[in-house]
């Protein structure tokens, strides 16, 4: 068998193997959805702010968040080292096609009551979300995935034997944390979902080899985003501190507590970090292989 063939049968292999993967995972998620009852009406207004900032008590405030995320990325973008503006033909595919499942699941998790939105501080609702929560799904990753390619320009990474140990030891961690709490907390529906499907990708990327593994069993692009991703971490809690009602009298997004695990950093609840991870990881996977 020529290495053609051979390679095209892996292909075939690996294909094959994620759409039974996925399959599975989405028949779990769906049993899990119809199986948990959600308290009606039990949306939680009320947070402790770490400090007030009285312009940011106004229905633009959601929309003001898009402005702090695009003016300061959309600048920067035409810097020469890293010239992120050439690699849009990329970035914005890899975001399109991670956002659909997103804005599904947001508007599923907002009718079911599991979280939703302070009128107070947004403009208008398209569908049961707010327009500026479907922007979401598309400025914040596109200003994450900036973050990931100033890294790349400035600090290339190859092979990174320190980050290949920290791969080698955090993946499967993280494999095995997401899936645990996952079925310890499966009656929080917020949770469950958002740990297992973080599972199941990241599962994909060490085991399947999504989509570029090497025969090792580590991946220079999870290393890159093991590195990014602590950085990104502190615009996020910025950003997201917004969201949860840090600096106002109370939160843009407001949860039902009986959905998600109980425990906030700040104002933000533990559930958003292993959502975000699983956001930027989707994205900054798909937008390595397109380009």
């Amino acid at each position: 068998m020529s290495v053609g063939m051979q390679n095209n049968a892996k292909v075939k292999t690996k294909n094959t193997l994620y759409f039974f993967v996925f399959t599975f995972a989405l028949l779990m998620l769906l049993f899990h959805w119809f199986s948990v009852t959600v308290k009606p009406n039990n949306l939680l207004f009320t947070v402790t702010p770490i400090h007030l900032i009285g312009f940011f008590e106004t229905r633009y405030l959601y929309a003001m968040a898009h402005l702090f995320a695009i003016i300061p990325v959309f600048c920067l973008s035409f810097d020469k080292k890293v010239a992120y503006y050439t690699r849009w033909k990329y970035v914005f595919p890899a975001i399109g096609t991670v956002a659909i499942p997103f804005w599904i699941w947001d508007i599923a998790k907002t009718a079911r009551g599991v979280w939703g939105f302070n009128p107070t501080y947004y403009t208008h609702l398209f569908i049961n979300l707010p327009i500026e929560e479907w922007l979401f799904f598309i400025t914040f990753p596109w200003a994450t995935v900036f973050i990931y390619d100033c890294l790349n320009a400035y600090f290339p990474l190859k092979d990174h034997g320190l980050l290949r140990k920290i791969d080698f030891l955090l993946t499967p961690l993280l494999i095995f944390t997401f899936f645990l709490t996952a079925f310890f907390y499966r009656g929080h529906l917020y949770t469950f979902t958002t740990f297992f499907a973080a599972g199941v990708i990241l599962t994909c990327a060490k085991v399947a080899g999504l989509p570029y593994a090497k025969a090792s069993g580590y991946s220079i692009v999870r290393q890159k985003f093991y590195r990014m991703f602590p950085i990104a971490l502190v615009p996020f809690i910025l950003i997201n501190g917004i969201f949860t009602g840090a600096f106002t009298h109370a939160p843009i997004v407001v949860y039902n507590p009986e959905e998600y695990l109980g425990i906030r950093f700040f104002t933000i609840p533990m559930d958003d970090f292993v959502y975000n991870f699983l956001l930027t990881f989707s994205v900054i996977t798909l937008y390595e292989r397109k380009s």
